[in-house]
This record gives structure tokens, C-alpha cells and sequence, in this order.
């Protein structure tokens, strides 16, 4: 299916027929994009590429009212010496008008590859440019949303005028929670096919006295502050954030599970995900919640279980001596770890699937860090057994004998039982599911949930989250969407760099900065592009985006 877009590079704002389909070989969205006009921004007329015309023409469109484009760019032009013009005022002319142009365009043009461009403008037309600009700059720069207008001044991006501190605010006012809704809800339509969906969810603090979302609960960043919950559903297998909601700085994570999934089949009309989520959801009343009933199960779910629990405990007690089998191995990206399956009864009407998984090397590790520990501990308290410091620890893992001096000297015993007990399940882990049966696929969908958390980590500290700078709900809403928007992105980025292998030679950072150096300015009102170099250049291919020049810009 073809849509229409358009993106703005000087005095022209360029027309593109873009068209989605999902990469298979990639796994995530994307769109061909090609330019079939351009647009005059001081008149406002339309110009089409003739091939363009003609193929409408030939499905039967009426095409009578279309002007044509004739690209004379190419054309060889003067010298400047011979056309009369003053060197000094024209090269000052230049100067002037020189912009960064390569980052802008970078990012404009992942966002159309991906289909963001094409949703926003279905869902939230009227400030679609500016909320992607916006989201652009939270990636670009780590500034304040208030100094974005000056990135607009310095980069070639889209029209979207004024964007000083004031128009901003208006901005993050103006969008509604319906409109938030129709976005998510069309979204995750578009990246929905096959995907896995990861859970967490983070806290935001702020210092604003005016916004009603914030509460006092448990921080996770250690901050005497209030703060609001972030939780967000994000797809493995695209590796970009697919829905969030925000909740109240005092609710849990456990209270927030059954909310966020009504919420989010209220607005997308479906349940049918496979949730991998981490052990702050795994209790076993959201397992209940989500299983439902034994012929009606609510959802699929991959969950960690707790070696708090019986069921854990027994597990690896049952698999401790056999596990250790070659025909057990299950390969991760380091060194192979031992895992099997196992069916069980989890209540009378519901039978679940069990991945008892044992890693000898990080059983070794733990030990040998136990080990050194305690040897210290117990060097320490013959040195000083009454040390006000180190008493608790004393209890925990030492026996102290003759602690007075009367009869001889102090003695200090290790306990061998408290320190067999503390690992008793080192290099022991256990994921159950009421869908995979698959060790190996179990692991590697779970330990593919590490996107969220580092996304997490990027979404506050890269994204400008890590206070919120606002002053009332919606603003705080607004701004968290437009970041939400941006992690879409910046996800993607990442993703490709990953896959592309470019992550070993380019940073995100220096991917970004090797970019805001491809500079345009402009001659006699043509704009000037310089010439791509051979890192702009391997970005690009990496992310099959045009050459700009190559693609009518």
C-alpha cells in the first residue's frame, strides 16, 4: 500500500511515494521510499516528475492539473566570475545560509523507512512535523527541550517555524489522550506481526509541585523525590517500543500489570501477545491473572520464577545431579549453559511449561566470590571481633568463639551450612510459560528483554527524561510521548547499527556527530550539498537510505 510524503530540504519541500512492507530478512517494518515532486514553499504550487504523470495517466487519474517538473540543478552553470557577481558578497551569501543537513535528514528519513512519518500523520496530522522534529532533537542533542529552537535554526529540517520555549509548551498542551491512543493503536498494527512483547517498567522524578501524577513510592534510582511510573510494552523481535502508559509515583509494579494490559486491548483490540516480563511481575497472582482460565487462557507469558518459591527450590533439586549432560547444552552468545524441559502441574486445571537452566561458569564465579568474602569477613573478626560495623555479618556467616579472652585465644569458624545455603542456587535459573515449550527459544526470548532496560536507560538519560521539566499532567504526558516517539527511533538506529555490524565502528554518538557534518548552503537560492565522505556514506548504505542528491534532494 502507497502513501504520499513529504519532507522539507531548503526552498522545496520534496514529494515521496512511499510504500510499507515487512523485512523479513531484517524482521522489522520498512517503507521504499521514491521522489515524485517537489513542492514551492513561497507559492505553493505542486511539481511532478513527468514519468509520475504518466503512470497516473495511464491508471486513469486526471492529471490536467499538474505542473510538471523540470529539474534544471544538473545544468552546467557560469562561473561566478562571469556572471557579474561580486565574489566577496556572494561568498558571504554562503556562509550565511550554510546548515547541518546530514543528521536531519538521517533522521527524517528513518523515521519514514519505519512508517513512523506516515502514522503520525494519520493519527496526529495537524502537529505530526513538529512533534517528529522535536523528537529528532531529543535525539540529536542532550539539551533542554527550550534551547530546540536553536537546533531548528542550525539544522535543514522540516518547516515547522518558531519552536522557542513557549510554542513548545503549547505543543506538549495540545495533544489529546485520544490522540495518543490512535497512535499506539495504529502502531502496533503496523509492527505487530510475529512479535514477542517485553514489559517493564521505570520511575521518572521531578521536582514540579503541580503535577498530580507524581507520588512518593519506592524510587529505583535511589532519589528522595517524588516521581511517576513509566511502564512500557516493547517488541523483541523489532526491538522498538510498541505502547506506554503512565501511572501514579506511589503504585507498584505488580498493581500496574493487569491496568496496563486492559488498557492496552482497549485501545489496539487485542490480547494476543506473547508477554516476557521480569520477576517484579512474576508473582503468582499476575501468573493467575493471565492464565485465566484452563480453556480460556487471558494471555501468553514467559515469566523468571523466584527461588523464594517452593516450586523453584524443588526444580533444581530435582535436576541438581543430571543436569550437567551434554545432551542438555542450550548455546547463548558467551559460553554454553545446561538446560532442560520439564511439564508442570502449576494448579489442578492448568499444567505449565518449565526451563530449568544451570550455567556452571557463573555457579563458579558466585563461588569463588562467596568464598573470597567470607575468608575476608573471618580475617577481619580475628582482627577485631567486635567490630560495630561488621556484627551482623559476623552472625550470618561466622561462628566467634571465646570473644572475652578469658580461657585463650579468639576463635573464628566459618559457617560451612550458611555458606552452602547461599548457593545453593548459584548458576541456577527457571523461566515457566503457558506456550513455549522450547528451552533454547525460552532463553533467547528472554534474554532479548535486556533491549528494554537499556532502552529504558537511554529513554531517561539520552531522551531528557531524567527530570521532567514540566508543570502540569499533560505536559508531563506530552513530553513523555514525544520521547516515546524519539526512543522509536533511536531504537530502530540501534537495532540496524547492531545487525549491520556498524556498532564496531561507529558509537551512537559518533554516528550522530559524523553525520551533523554533512553541511548545505545555498547559491543564488540553489541549494549546494558537499560532498558526502566514506563514513556519511557507509551510513547510509547501512541504512539502505538514499544519497541526498541521489534521491531529488
Amino acid at each position: 500500500m502507497s502513501s504520499i510524503t513529504k519532507q522539507q530540504m531548503g526552498q522545496y519541500t520534496y514529494v515521496y511515494e512511499s510504500t510499507s512492507y515487512w523485512d523479513p530478512r531484517h524482521k522489522y517494518p520498512n517503507n521504499r521510499k521514491k521522489v515524485i515532486g517537489k513542492i514551492d514553499n513561497y507559492s505553493g504550487i505542486t511539481y511532478y516528475k513527468q514519468e509520475y504523470i504518466d503512470r497516473l495517466s495511464q491508471e486513469g487519474e486526471a492529471t490536467e492539473h499538474m505542473a510538471v517538473w523540470h529539474d534544471n540543478r544538473k545544468l552546467p552553470r557560469s562561473p561566478v566570475n562571469e556572471s557579474g557577481i561580486d565574489a566577496i558578497a556572494l561568498a558571504q551569501e554562503i556562509l550565511d545560509t550554510v546548515k547541518s543537513f546530514g543528521l536531519a535528514y538521517f533522521l527524517q528519513s528513518v523515521a519514514e523507512k519505519i512508517g513512523l512519518v506516515d502514522i503520525l500523520c494519520q493519527t496526529i496530522p495537524r502537529y505530526s512535523q513538529k512533534l517528529l522534529v522535536l523528537a529528532c532533537y531529543l535525539i540529536a542533542e542532550d539539551k533542554p527541550v527550550m534551547y530546540c529552537s536553536d537546533w531548528v535554526e542550525e539544522n535543514e529540517c522540516a518547516n515547522v517555524g518558531n519552536m522557542l520555549s513557549q510554542r513548545i509548551s503549547e505543543l506538549l498542551s495540545s495533544i489529546r489522550y485520544n490522540d495518543r491512543n490512535s497512535f499506539y493503536k495504529r502502531w502496533y498494527q503496523h509492527i505487530r506481526e510475529k512479535e514477542y512483547v517485553a514489559l517493564d517498567i521505570t520511575s521518572v522524578s521531578s521536582y514540579s509541585e503541580h503535577i498530580d501524577l507524581l507520588g512518593w513510592g519506592y524510587n529505583r534510582d535511589g532519589e528522595d523525590l517524588p516521581q511517576l511510573n513509566i511502564c512500557m510494552l516493547f517488541g523483541i523481535k523489532s526491538m522498538m517500543p510498541i505502547y506506554q502508559t503512565i501511572y501514579h509515583g506511589s503504585l507498584s509494579d505488580v498493581s500496574t500489570l493487569e491496568t496496563t494490559l486492559g488498557e492496552f486491548e482497549a485501545i489496539t483490540g487485542t490480547r494476543d501477545i506473547m508477554l516476557v516480563m521480569d520477576k517484579a511481575f512474576s508473582s503468582k497472582k499476575n501468573i493467575n491473572k493471565m492464565l485465566g482460565s484452563a480453556d480460556r487462557p487471558l494471555y501468553k507469558f514467559l515469566a523468571p520464577v523466584s527461588f523464594t518459591t517452593k516450586l523453584a527450590d524443588s526444580l533444581v533439586e530435582n535436576e541438581r545431579s543430571s543436569i550437567d549432560d551434554v545432551d542438555n547444552v542450550i548455546f547463548t552468545n558467551d559460553m554454553p549453559i545446561r538446560g532442560v524441559y520439564r511439564s508442570i502441574m502449576w494448579r489442578k486445571d492448568v499444567n505449565l511449561h518449565a526451563h530449568i537452566f544451570y550455567d556452571p561458569e557463573q555457579a563458579l564465579i558466585e563461588r569463588n566470590e562467596q568464598y573470597e568474602y567470607v575468608a575476608k569477613l573471618k580475617k577481619a573478626a580475628m582482627a577485631d571481633p567486635k567490630d560495630t560495623k561488621l556484627q551482623e555479618q559476623f552472625r550470618e556467616n561466622l561462628t566467634i568463639g571465646n570473644i572475652n579472652g578469658l580461657d585463650g585465644p579468639v576463635s573464628v569458624n566459618i559457617r560451612k551450612d550458611a555458606l552452602e545455603k547461599t548457593l545453593k542456587h548459584s548458576g541456577w535459573f527457571i523461566l515457566i510459560s503457558n506456550d513455549i515449550n522450547d528451552p533454547q527459544l525460552a532463553l533467547d526470548l528472554y534474554r532479548a528483554k535486556d533491549v528494554v532496560e537499556k532502552s529504558f536507560y537511554q529513554y531517561k538519560n539520552n531522551l531528557g527524561l531524567n527530570r521532567l521539566h514540566v508543570h502540569n499532567d499533560e505536559r508531563a504526558l506530552n513530553k513523555t510521548f514525544v520521547a516515546f516517539i524519539a526512543l522509536i527511533i533511536s531504537s530502530h538506529i540501534y537495532k540496524v547499527m547492531r545487525d549491520s555490524g556498524l556498532n564496531s565502528v561507529f558509537s551512537f554518538g559518533k554516528l550522530l556527530r559524523t553525520l551533523s557534518k554533512l553541511k548545505i548552503a545555498y547559491v543564488n537560492g540553489i541549494p549546494v550539498l558537499q560532498p558526502l565522505t566514506k563514513e556519511q556514506k557507509t551510513i547510509f548504505k547501512s541504512f539502505s537510505i538514499d544519497f541526498p542528491g541521489d534521491s531529488g534532494v
